[in-house]
Parts: C-alpha cells; sequence; structure tokens
C-alpha cells in the first residue's frame, strides 16, 4: 500500500559562493597566485590587467544586430531574465581592495638563489668506481651496491638480496664473499663511512681513516664495545671499563662527535627550499603597531570588457531567438562566476585584515617587544568572539598564514597557546611556561642537568604550580631531551 506525507526539516547548505570563499580564505599566498592563474584559464570572462596588453579591445559581436533583425517578427518569444549589465561594469583603472591593502614593499620579481652545479652522491660514487680496476663481474656489484645505498648512505639491504638481485636481473652468479669483497672496496671510497651496515660501523670506518693516535685507539674501542653507553652518556661505566679519566673521556668524546653519522647526506645536491611568503608585514613606528597586507593578496581582476559588450548588443537586439539566448545565457554564467570569484577575493582581503589586527591587538606587547614572557594566552574562540565570526574560519586563517615581523616571520597560530593560573591567580600563557623552562635548561650546568622534578621545584618557586608531567610533555615539545642525555664532561 503506498503512503504519502510531508516531513518538515531545517537543514544549512552552503552556496556556491560561500564554498569558493572557504577553499580561497585557507589557501596560503603561496598558492594564491597559482589559484588564480587556473581561475584565469577556465573562465574567459574574468581578466587581469596586469597581463594584458595595453590596446583597444576588439568588438567580436557587432554582427549580432544584423543577425537578429534577420528573424521573422512571428519568433518573438517571451522576454528572458532581464540582466543587468551595470552589476558587472567595474572602473578598470581603479580597484577598490586592491590599493587600499597595497603593501608596496613587496619585490615582485622572483629572486631564486643560485644553486651551484654539482655530482650527486651516486654519481659522486660511480665516478670512483670508474678508476678502480675491476673485472666486469666485479664492477656490476660495485653497481648493485651502490644502488642499493640509502640517501644516508647505508646499506640496510641484506646480502643475499642482492646476490638474488644480481642473478635474477642481471643473470651474474655470486656467493656472499664476493660482494664482501666488493662492499670493502666501496667503503674506502669518499666520504667516509660510505656504505655501512649501521651506525657503529660507519664510526668505525670514519676513526680508521684518521691517524691512528692513542685518541683514535680509544675512540674506536669505544665506538666498538661501549657504543650503548655511549650514546646512553653512562660516562661513568666507561670510565671504569677503559680506566680512563675524565679528560682524557672528554678528548675522546668530542673526537667521536666530530663523526659524520649520515655520510650520505654530505654529497647531497643543495635542494631548492621553499620560500615562506608572508601574507601580513607588521611594522613598529615609534611605539605604534602598523599592519598591512600582502600586495600578493590583492590582485588586480576584473571582468572581461568584451563580455560585457555581449550583453550591452543582446539589450539593442530588437529580435531574440532560442539560439542567440542560449549563448548569451553561457555568457551570463561566466559573468556571473567571474564576479563572484572577485567578490570572494575581495572577502578574502577583508576577513585576513580583520583576523590579523584582531590577533595584534590581542598580542600587542609581545608583537611591540618580541618577548615571548608578554604572550598573552589566546585560543581562537577568542579572536573569533572578538570579530564576531565562527572559530573554523579563523582557524582557517591561522593554519596557513604567516605575518613578518621585526623578530621573524610567524605561523598565525604560534601566537595561540593555552591558558596556566599562577598562585596569585592571574592567568599566563604556556609559552611563557616553556620560556622559564628554556633558559632554566639553557643555564644549568651541563655536568649536573636538571632533571624534571627539580624544574617542577623551580617553576614553583617562580609562582607557577605545574605537575611535573606537564613540565615533561612541554620539554618534549621543545625537543629537548631528557636530563641524563643533557649531561656534558
Amino acid at each position: 500500500m503506498l503512503k504519502q506525507h510531508l516531513q518538515q526539516k531545517l537543514l544549512q547548505k552552503l552556496s556556491p559562493q560561500q564554498i569558493q570563499f572557504i577553499k580561497l580564505l585557507q589557501v596560503p599566498t603561496v598558492a594564491l597566485d597559482t589559484r588564480i592563474k587556473e581561475e584565469l584559464e577556465d573562465n574567459p570572462a574574468l581578466e587581469d590587467p596586469s597581463l594584458m596588453i595595453a590596446e583597444e579591445p576588439k568588438n567580436e559581436y557587432d554582427d549580432l544586430n544584423d543577425t537578429a533583425d534577420d528573424f521573422d517578427s512571428s519568433s518573438k518569444e517571451e522576454n528572458t531574465d532581464e540582466f543587468n549589465v551595470d552589476d558587472y561594469l567595474q572602473d578598470d583603472n581603479q580597484n577598490d581592495y586592491s590599493t587600499s591593502y597595497n603593501n608596496g614593499d613587496d619585490d615582485d620579481d622572483k629572486k631564486e638563489t643560485p644553486i651551484a652545479i654539482e655530482s650527486t652522491f651516486f654519481e659522486s660514487l660511480q665516478e670512483q668506481l670508474d678508476l678502480v680496476p675491476l673485472s666486469d663481474q666485479d664492477f656490476i656489484i660495485g653497481k648493485q651496491i651502490i644502488g642499493s645505498l640509502d640517501d644516508d648512505g647505508y646499506l640496510r639491504r641484506p646480502i643475499t638480496s642482492m646476490i638474488d638481485d644480481l642473478a635474477f636481473s642481471q643473470n651474474v652468479i655470486v656467493d656472499e664473499e664476493e660482494v664482501l669483497d666488493m662492499l670493502r672496496i666501496i667503503q674506502s671510497f669518499d666520504p667516509p663511512g660510505i656504505a655501512a651496515r649501521d651506525l657503529q660501523e660507519c664510526l668505525t670506518l670514519q676513526l680508521k681513516r684518521k691517524e691512528q693516535t692513542p685518541l683514535i685507539t680509544k675512540a674506536i674501542m669505544v665506538v666498538e664495545n661501549y657504543l650503548d653507553e655511549f650514546t646512553r652518556k653512562h660516562y661513568d661505566k666507561l670510565e671504569k671499563a677503559l680506566n680512563l679519566t675524565s679528560a682524557e673521556l672528554k678528548d675522546i668524546i668530542n673526537e667521536i662527535l666530530r663523526l659524520n653519522p649520515k655520510p650520505g647526506d654530505s654529497n647531497q645536491v643543495t635542494t631548492k627550499q621553499l620560500q615562506v611568503i608572508p601574507d601580513f608585514h607588521i611594522s613598529n613606528n615609534d611605539g605604534v603597531l602598523i599592519l598591512t597586507l600582502n600586495s600578493k593578496n590583492a590582485p588586480e581582476l576584473r571582468v572581461s570588457r568584451s563580455y560585457i559588450d555581449m550583453f550591452e548588443h543582446y539589450d539593442k537586439a530588437a529580435m531574440k531567438d532560442k539560439k542567440l539566448k542560449e549563448a548569451v545565457q553561457f555568457v551570463k554564467q561566466k559573468l556571473d562566476s567571474a564576479k563572484w570569484f572577485i567578490d570572494a577575493i575581495k572577502q578574502r582581503q577583508q576577513t585576513l585584515l580583520k583576523t590579523m589586527n584582531a590577533i595584534m591587538q590581542y598580542q600587542y606587547e609581545y608583537l611591540l617587544t618580541g618577548d615571548e614572557r608578554k604572550m598573552r594566552p589566546m585560543i581562537l574562540k577568542d579572536i573569533a568572539d572578538k570579530i564576531d565570526m565562527d572559530i573554523s574560519t579563523v582557524s582557517r586563517v591561522a593554519n596557513s598564514k604567516y605575518v613578518q615581523t621585526e623578530f621573524g616571520t610567524f605561523l598565525l597560530k604560534s601566537f595561540f597557546s593555552e591558558a596556566i593560573q599562577t598562585e596569585n591567580g592571574e592567568e599566563v600563557s604556556n609559552k611563557e611556561v616553556k620560556k622559564i623552562l628554556e633558559d632554566c635548561i639553557g643555564h644549568e650546568d651541563k655536568r649536573k642537568p636538571l632533571a624534571d622534578e627539580k624544574l617542577t621545584e623551580i617553576l614553583k618557586e617562580k609562582g607557577y604550580n605545574i605537575a611535573r608531567r606537564t613540565v615533561a610533555k612541554y620539554r618534549e615539545q621543545m625537543n629537548i631531551p631528557v636530563a641524563r642525555l643533557r649531561k656534558e664532561l
């Protein structure tokens, strides 16, 4: 039996314009230019005046009137939706959102750091292999070993696996001893320590390439027999086992620390680093902070004049046939899309400035001095309430945008921190506590580094009532090892 009923629901759906704005909002400056170029290629109704040749555009739609006059009066149909051409008209010489936010200090020229031409890590080893007089079979084994090294310069593949690869791919049958003999030859190549199978062998190879003084001999003994105690900094065990004084052990440790644990990295070609392009600039003008938006965030976009002319000719045409209306409907769709994109870019600039200005006012003392101890505790909700926007909007801005200050370039997310209450009831940022921890560890006696319990006591003396596990969490967040691993002689 069929049944029919009505159901009422309250749903919230985002319009295409809102979705476009959200996507543009979370795009950082470094990727905005690519996004705009994609839109310019996809929508011919959108133009960037800076990319166009300064000349009068040719009108390609002068024949629309003639086309309309060819139709019989009986072909008149009902009027389609009226289009307001003024909605799409813009002053080509004035951009109301680009000039007001243009910083003017950005260098638009793309400057790249020159990279020296040099051999890659594997090419350098191959060149050294070519200079060694070898049989054809040994040469193939050497190439196989070099190709099996990882980026750190280690041979982490089992010898048996390389023997199988040589048999199946090269049709070369060898035994383990032949591969090991070839491995020892490659381990004599530069840089020292190359083709080692573990850290212990890597350090030993480097020490054996040095002049064999008593100090180097003892360092080899430490690496070969007491590497675990060395890495765990059990110096008292090393002194007792090797009958060393503290001064002798200190010299041995310094000698080992000068070795390269990743010899493959030293011959890697310098790669082009991604440059961080700040979205905002904050300057200090005699104690007054001035916020400006990066000019790259405000491109001079406009709606194509030729597409607007098409509308003007359509309005002048006396006859309107179906094909003509379909063509103009397509043009209207492209014009709407261009107008929406320009409005989204404009709204993006306004939201960015509004959010960053609220953050700047909230962290005014910190941005004025650069002292992390003056950073106020701040969460996303604080800024969202201040600018009357959703938390998700503030999050999209904070997670991908950078600001350049006199003290460096920072991700906006770094200005947000949790609040910690002192004994006086005052709320301070956890970054203030981290700064104090960093200062305490930086000035500690490295022969007797401060344990987490001692750091907790120091913080309590300063008025910060924090548990030991919280101190350990902050220390790990700052990538500071435990006290035992910070010990030095």
